[in-house]
């Protein structure tokens, strides 16, 4: 039995080597992966030797020949095929052992490669050798992945493989291949050609699968993308540092808390349920974290908070760890539970802190990223999958529209709640007073709705807040329930042509009307 080996990834190879040569397999090996079989004392040949051939081009050339391809491709039922491999002198190959340059990490490294030396990191001989062998895979092993080495050996020693070990392993292999050039194709198409007529995704799952997916009955896992463009940021680059396992609504709500405080220039606090905010504060000069917690909590839905996921900004440092473990709920007086806690960080001290809450609690590590980062989200539909550009963009070109105009604070509070109202469900209407959400409105078929759940979750505190509507007033009503709560300020896109039936009702309330020139659906 003979087996080719070249992989770039060599961890457990020089094992393997050892296990295949102790069942009386013959290796042949290239370059630095033979030099690593070698040292590790296993017999090994150059596929060199096998071929006839030296490598050639600046070892471009190394296993594209006759004598290896004809060897893995060879059928071992076919006297046609075996008439062949004796005019030629070629010798079957049984296995093949191959793993792949690290393109993406190649081209994304922070010094940039040139197109020159990243067409350089294209493997070809490897690719080639991989393909063959899974295609061939009823007479040879094709072998991509460290973690199966103790598998195969332990069936070699059996006797064999049986064909759905091999099956899964040559599906592996053409994934592996695909996966590659997938992101090689992401490279040379660059950021012109954003929807071409076919797309591939890489993507690479994170852990285990789940228990279950959004419900019981459904299966579940969480995918990582693998992209040469964006880098790995938000919740798809998480360090899980504590806590229960992660399950299909933590990543969902995770991400979108991270997602708002991420967007924010000034320290922030989210509290996310069901995807929606139900508290969330920016800090003012000079305020600590923990005050600002304690000012989206107390301010906000502090109901809804209870199980919810903390998103902050900033590093988590020790007073606002305190806060979390102890701080009372404001409406039940006990404890504030939380699912999660997500962070860009932590201060000395402060993880090992907020570890004491709960051993449940799940505390992840991920990086910010810049929310702004031009990118694109799928979202799948039965049969199909959606592509768009993320709603990213920070430009919000307020352009006043009522007789008063807003004052200092009523614009920051403004530019608060326009923020935030971009990661509510539509029809979305956010209050916003003293850079705290005080009310939210969401998921409503008409936007008045949404207005008056705003009102009924702010209460007291809408008497001189703001809003902000993530469409166009298409009547003037929402302005009307606002104005009777005492909303002083709102913002939408504009564009709707009762637009001047709202100026007037925001006029006739002395209500400041802004308009940002842009809409923020979330569906």
């Amino acid at each position: 039995m003979r087996a080719i080996l070249s992989v770039y990834d060599k961890t457990g190879i020089a094992d393997f080597a050892r296990e295949l040569s102790a069942l009386g397999w013959q290796l042949f090996s290239t370059g630095n992966t033979q030099k690593a079989i070698a040292d590790a004392g296993v017999p090994v040949t150059s596929v060199a030797d096998l071929t006839g051939s030296p490598e050639m081009l600046g070892g471009r050339v190394k296993t594209l020949h006759p004598k290896v391809h004809g060897g893995i491709l060879a059928r071992r039922d076919r006297d046609d095929d075996k008439a062949d491999m004796a005019a030629n002198g070629i010798e079957g190959v049984d296995m093949v052992v191959g793993n792949l340059y690290p393109f993406v990490q190649t081209v994304t490294r922070t010094n940039t490669p040139t197109l020159a030396e990243a067409l350089e990191e294209i493997d070809i001989g490897g690719p080639a050798m991989i393909r063959a062998a899974a295609k061939n895979h009823p007479w040879v092993i094709p072998v991509i992945d460290p973690t199966d080495y103790p598998a195969i050996i332990e069936a070699l020693r059996g006797g064999d493989l049986d064909a759905a070990f091999r099956k899964r392993l040559a599906a592996k292999a053409f994934q592996h291949v695909a996966h590659y050039d997938t992101a090689i194709a992401e490279y040379l198409r660059g950021e012109e050609d954003v929807f071409p007529e076919q797309l591939t995704v890489g993507l690479t799952r994170i852990g285990e699968t789940m228990r279950y997916g959004e419900n019981p009955h459904q299966r579940g896992a969480m995918y990582r993308l693998d992209s040469v463009r964006i880098p790995v940021e938000g919740v798809g680059g998480y360090e899980q540092l504590h806590g229960k396992g992660m399950s299909y609504t933590n990543f969902l709500d995770a991400d979108a808390a991270y997602n708002l405080v991420a967007e924010s220039p000034r320290p922030a606090v989210a509290i996310i349920k069901h995807t929606n905010p139900c508290c969330f504060a920016v800090a003012e000069d000079g305020e600590s974290l923990a005050a600002v917690y304690e000012r989206a909590l107390t301010q906000g839905d502090a109901i809804s908070a209870y199980g919810g996921i903390v998103a902050i900004n900033r590093p988590l440092d020790m007073e606002l760890a305190t806060a979390l473990r102890d701080v009372l709920s404001p409406v039940a007086g006990v404890r504030m539970f939380f699912e999660i806690v997500i962070v860009p960080g932590f201060e000395p001290g402060a993880l090992e802190h907020l570890q004491k809450k709960s051993a449940d609690l799940r505390i992840l590590r991920a990086p910010l990223g810049d929310f702004g980062r031009t990118r694109q989200e799928l979202r799948s539909v039965r049969g199909g999958v959606l592509v768009q550009d993320a709603d990213t963009s920070h430009e919000a070109a307020f352009a006043v529209t009522s007789s008063r105009e807003p004052s200092a604070q009523e614009v920051s509070d403004l530019e608060v709640a326009w923020m935030v109202c971009r990661h509510v469900k539509s029809n979305a209407i956010v209050f916003v007073k003293d850079g705290v959400m005080v009310g939210m409105g969401s998921g409503q078929p008409n936007r008045v709705e949404s207005a008056r759940l705003a009102v009924a979750g702010a209460g007291e505190l809408a008497k001189g807040a703001v809003m902000a509507s993530d469409a166009f007033f298409p009547f003037p009503d929402s302005i009307e329930v606002a104005a009777a709560a005492g909303v002083t300020a709102a913002v939408h896109p504009g564009g709707s042509i009762r637009d001047e039936e709202s100026i007037a009702t925001a006029n006739t309330h002395n209500m400041a009307l802004v308009t940002s020139g842009a809409r923020h659906f979330r569906h």
